[in-house]
Order: structure tokens, then C-alpha cells, then sequence
């Protein structure tokens, strides 16, 4: 039987719901507009075609991004706020460099649709696979994002729930194989590709809304800290 919570101890947050929920709802649409991406394996013909045809939509994306920076910016830094040090800190490292990376790919993105009618095939072709290495370098700053939360869930230390650990965990281990993305260059196991941003993306997306969501009804905030 839990205790009640002390005068200073508030339980949920609002704020954190409504920052969460924003946040999935840009990167959603944001995600929608980009579609299906184009693969490390497309020659760089191909690439050029695909970035007159859908520069728009890539501008889109790139805003809807941009926009859902701020609520994703609050919902870390609130999420934070339930985790002891130094836990909260490793956290927020990999939350940080998350947001910064993502800017990185978003811009390289934008740029290429900016022009490509008058971009040299090949050149276009280099900046994109450098892009598309965003998905197997993130890997390293989402296991340090997710790793302090899944120990404490696991060992249910900080009033985390468990089941919030073993969806971590999940999320841990694939996030691990997913390295192998760094080595791939065709196929489901290819940079940018599926593994990157539909499995791995979404398995991470999927425990950060779950923590948000626990964090949002039953998560204890300091009043001096949320």
C-alpha cells in the first residue's frame, strides 16, 4: 500500500500531459508528411527526383519538427524531475543530445530540398548518407536517455513501476542490436532505413510516451521542483 503524499508532494502534472501529447502530435504529422524516405541503397538519380517532388512536404516535416521542440523540451525537463541524482542528469544528457542531433537531421533535410534541381547527383547523395546516420548514432543517446529509468523501474526504486522497466528493457536490447545499422547498407538493417526509423524509432517513442503518460497521473513532483 503506497503512502499518501506529503503537503509538499503534488501527484501528476498536467503541464507534462499537455507537453507530451503536443509533442507526439507535431512529430506525428511531421512523419506523415515526410512518408517513406528514400534508402541508402537509391542512386543518386533517383534522390534528386524524390527531392523535386517532395520538397514541401520535407519543409513541412521539418516545422512540424521545429515546433514540437519546445513541448518535447518540457517534457523531459519534467520528466527529470522524478528521478534522484544522479539518474535525472544521465537522463537528461541523452534528452538533450537527442534534441540536438534531431535539429542536425531536420536541417540537413531542409537544406537538400532547398535546391536539388541544381545539386550534383552524387553530391546530394553524400550529404543524405551523412543524414541517414542519424538514426544509428542516436541509438547511443537514447540508451543513455532510457537506461537510468529502465535500472530504477527494473528495481523499483524512485516509485517507478516495473512494467515501465521491462518496456525499457525491450527497448534496450533493441536498441543494441539496432548499432548493427552503423555496419548494414541495404535492407532492413540499413542506416535510416526500417530498423532505424520505423522498429527502433518507434519502440523508443512508445516507452517515452509511457513514462510521460505514468509521469502525467501518478508521477510525485516536489512542489519546489514541478
Amino acid at each position: 500500500m503506497q503512502e499518501p503524499p506529503s503537503d509538499n508532494v503534488r501527484v501528476g502534472s498536467w503541464p507534462l500531459l499537455a507537453a507530451a501529447v503536443t509533442a507526439v502530435i507535431f512529430y506525428g504529422v511531421g512523419l506523415a508528411e515526410l512518408g517513406a524516405a528514400p534508402s541508402a541503397s537509391e542512386s543518386a538519380s533517383q534522390l534528386v527526383k524524390w527531392f523535386v517532388d517532395n520538397g514541401d512536404n520535407i519543409r513541412w516535416f521539418v516545422w512540424c519538427i521545429a515546433v514540437a521542440t519546445p513541448s518535447l523540451a518540457i517534457t523531459f525537463a519534467l520528466l527529470r524531475c522524478l528521478l534522484p541524482a544522479p539518474y535525472r542528469d544521465v537522463f537528461l544528457i541523452g534528452a538533450i543530445t537527442t534534441l540536438a542531433t534531431t535539429a542536425v537531421y531536420t536541417w540537413t533535410w531542409a537544406g537538400l530540398a532547398l535546391h536539388p534541381e541544381r545539386m550534383r547527383p552524387m553530391v546530394l547523395r553524400a550529404l543524405l548518407d551523412i543524414a541517414i546516420f542519424y538514426g544509428p548514432v542516436l541509438t547511443g543517446t537514447t540508451t543513455t536517455m532510457m537506461a537510468p529509468v529502465t535500472w530504477l523501474a527494473l528495481r523499483e526504486q524512485a516509485r517507478l513501476p516495473r512494467w515501465l522497466g521491462i518496456l525499457g528493457a525491450i527497448g534496450l536490447v533493441e536498441q543494441a542490436v539496432e548499432t548493427a545499422t552503423i555496419f548494414g547498407s541495404t535492407g532492413f538493417t540499413q542506416p535510416g532505413g526500417a530498423m532505424n526509423m520505423q522498429l527502433g524509432a518507434g519502440l523508443t517513442l512508445a516507452w517515452l510516451l509511457a513514462f510521460a503518460l505514468w509521469g502525467g497521473f501518478r508521477g510525485r513532483f516536489e512542489s519546489s521542483a514541478a
